[in-house]
């Protein structure tokens, strides 16, 4: 973890519905070859155990990433084979962790999935924890942010953070499936929109069928 040429993204993870989308981003980052920064934040990680039965803890926090990443997005363990040796993991608590400074080299940061929390956190600086502070410093450092929120209705109030966000230069991405690519399993769905939140921060995957100008394209096979 002390590699000068290691470069990583920052991924954090928030307390909305969705874990399976920061499963699926955290597996297409690591089978790209790209190194993670992570942040599970309090709140993620009652929704991670709601959600999977996964009990996220700092101190075994690589076994417990191991066995999340590993699952499927219905549920099933051992559906993918992941090596999370190119994961550093931060406590949301820890202020003064690499990420909460500008001078810390980083790519970017993905917010994968978003509550409505986070998005006014970070639309307001509050920093609040470690992965609104890393959100306000990707900001300021003119590094790309790639927020996907994933909460249905929107209000007004939740808009206007994420006209901020956009008008601060993050990259607004609802977590919003499509079907044109062929989904069958519930985890085509996840993986579109992994690959969506990847294309933004450009980072090469193969997640999903992309559309290629041609209608029923997705019912070729």
């Amino acid at each position: 973890m002390n590699d000068a040429n290691r470069t990583p993204w920052v991924v954090g993870v928030s307390g909305a519905s969705g874990t399976p989308y920061a499963a699926a981003v955290l597996r297409g980052l690591l089978d790209a070859g790209e190194s993670v920064d992570l942040v599970v934040s309090r709140a993620s990680r009652l929704t991670l155990l709601d959600e999977t039965g996964i009990a996220f803890r700092d101190g075994h926090w690589q076994d417990d990433l191991r066995t999340w990443l590993e699952r499927g997005a219905d549920g099933k363990p051992g559906t993918f084979r992941v090596d999370v040796g190119a994961v550093r993991h931060w406590a949301a608590g820890d202020l003064a962790a690499g990420p909460s400074s500008g001078s810390y080299p980083v790519k970017g940061m993905l917010i994968v999935p978003a509550s409505t929390a986070c998005v006014a956190g970070v639309a307001l600086g509050l920093s609040k924890d470690l992965l609104q502070r890393a959100a306000s410093v990707t900001l300021k450092e003119r590094r790309r942010l790639v927020v996907a929120v994933r909460e249905t209705p929107l209000n007004g109030q939740t808009l206007r953070h994420l006209v901020a966000l956009d008008e601060a230069g993050a990259v607004v991405l609802p977590a919003s499936p499509a079907f044109y690519a062929g989904a069958t399993h519930i985890q085509d769905l996840v993986d579109f929109v992994a690959g969506r939140v990847l294309d933004a921060a450009g980072v090469a995957h193969g997640l999903y069928r992309r559309w290629e100008g041609e209608l029923g394209g997705s019912r070729a096979d």
